[in-house]
């Protein structure tokens, strides 16, 4: 059966990388935990529609992603908890939205049980188990950093706060990757359309993960590029209609052209020489794609998306 793992941000940086930056600059790391209880906030209202269009079937699952969900509600208070603890606001992240963008790229005939109740089990479950798999990427890698940064009390208590959600977000992996199994083996068809799901969830969590860190000149086309490879995932008769309802957004995207013009204020406030030395030369730069920062000014401007 398929197995689907993130990618790197366009096969260049890893978590790592990018969370040994994050954790060096307070600020953005104080960003990026707010994205973390945004992000497990944001997951109990989705868990809580899926089982509200499951209306009663499959009470099995229901009790399953009920436990899911206290669990996320958990997650999003401990991390709540600790940025009020620390002064840090907790409104939503600054940004292209992660989860609004993995949504907005969802095939949303397969996301409701009216088309084919199996579709929807599979489709739903599919999503779920590859934004899990990302979280536990990021929790991984950043409690990795965590333990090379000075061990200063925000440090260590912000590594025991990931520490105690990253065991039962592997577990929530396994969860999945459970159900998706046991919904393979019903029949070679089931199979195939798991292994097809996997892959087209995948292309739809990478695609969206990038959109969310890559903001630099030509970012419009490697969004297309992504857009393509989740449409490739689909039957060739959905792909026109998917095209053409996303296309739009991907080539003009408000938010990312707002996270520009924010990023190039902030360039301009802290550091106006920076902008014509740093921010200008490495914009351009990127058009061919996204390069691991070869010195701190470049990865520090690169880390504030």
């Amino acid at each position: 059966m398929t197995v689907a793992y993130p990618r790197k941000l366009n096969n260049a940086m890893s978590a790592r990388d990018i969370l040994t930056q994050v954790v060096q600059q307070r600020e953005i790391h104080m960003i990026t935990l707010n994205r973390y209880r945004y992000s497990e906030q944001r997951s109990c209202k989705d868990l809580t529609n899926m089982i509200e269009l499951m209306d009663g079937k499959s009470p099995e699952l229901i009790k399953d992603l009920s436990h899911h969900i206290a669990d996320e509600a958990r997650h999003a208070m401990w991390l709540t908890d600790l940025l009020v603890d620390l002064e840090v606001p907790v409104g939503n992240p600054p940004g292209t939205s992660y989860i609004d963008e993995f949504e907005r790229l969802l095939d949303s005939d397969t996301m409701t049980p009216e088309k084919s109740w199996d579709d929807f089990m599979i489709s739903s479950l599919a999503a779920i188990n590859v934004t899990e798999k990302r979280g536990c990427e990021y929790f991984s890698a950043h409690i990795y950093a965590l333990k090379q940064a000075p061990q200063t009390e925000e440090n260590i208590r912000i590594r025991e706060t990931i520490e105690r959600i990253l065991p039962e977000e592997t577990g929530h992996v396994r969860w999945g990757n459970r159900w998706l199994g046991k919904i393979a083996d019903q029949s070679p068809e089931h199979r195939r359309k798991v292994d097809q799901a996997k892959r087209k969830y995948a292309a739809i969590e990478q695609a969206a993960f990038e959109s969310g860190m890559d903001i630099m000149a030509g970012a419009e086309l490697r969004r297309l590029n992504n857009l393509l490879a989740v449409a490739k995932e689909m039957p060739l008769w959905e792909q026109p209609q998917y095209l053409m309802e996303r296309l739009p957004e991907t080539l003009i995207s408000p938010s990312l052209q707002m996270t520009r013009i924010q990023l190039a204020q902030r360039v301009i406030k802290d550091d106006p020489k920076m902008l014509i030395e740093k921010f200008i030369p490495m914009f351009f730069s990127n058009l061919n794609g996204i390069q691991k920062p070869k010195d701190k000014n470049a990865s520090q401007i690169k880390e504030t998306v």
